[in-house]
């Protein structure tokens, strides 16, 4: 228990890294380029994938897949990830009126429970049970 809790806080610090380049690029997109905050957030979720996908594989999860294997595993997830991003930032800014950011930061919670498990169980998950 005490492993997995350590995993998870390596993967929620990795997941802060990544939350830096989705915000950014977030808060940059509607503030700068006048693009609407649900596609700037996608987009910034996407960024923030790549991130989490390169400290993830080597630092959180030290996997020893192959990168073809894993990178699609991970696809997989992060565009689960992706789609529940929107959802969520959709539900958040257009049906209920929320602000963008308060939208995102509450969004970003809900995702992270999906994408841990996802990716510890599924994604970076070796046949050895070495994680």
């Amino acid at each position: 228990m005490i492993a997995l809790l350590r995993q998870f806080a390596k993967f929620t610090g990795v997941g802060f890294m990544s939350a830096i380049g989705h915000y950014g690029l977030l808060i940059a997109l509607v503030q700068l380029a006048a693009v609407q905050p649900v596609p700037a957030s996608a987009a910034g979720a996407l960024l923030g994938a790549w991130i989490n996908y390169s400290l993830n594989y080597r630092y959180t999860f030290r996997s020893t897949r192959r990168h073809r294997e894993s990178v699609l595993r991970f696809g997989i997830v992060a565009a689960i990830g992706l789609v529940l991003n929107t959802l969520f930032m959709w539900i958040g800014v257009d049906v209920i009126g929320v602000h963008y950011l308060l939208s995102q930061i509450v969004t970003t919670g809900l995702v992270l429970i999906w994408s841990f498990a996802g990716n510890r169980f599924w994604t970076f998950h070796s046949a050895t049970g070495i994680e």
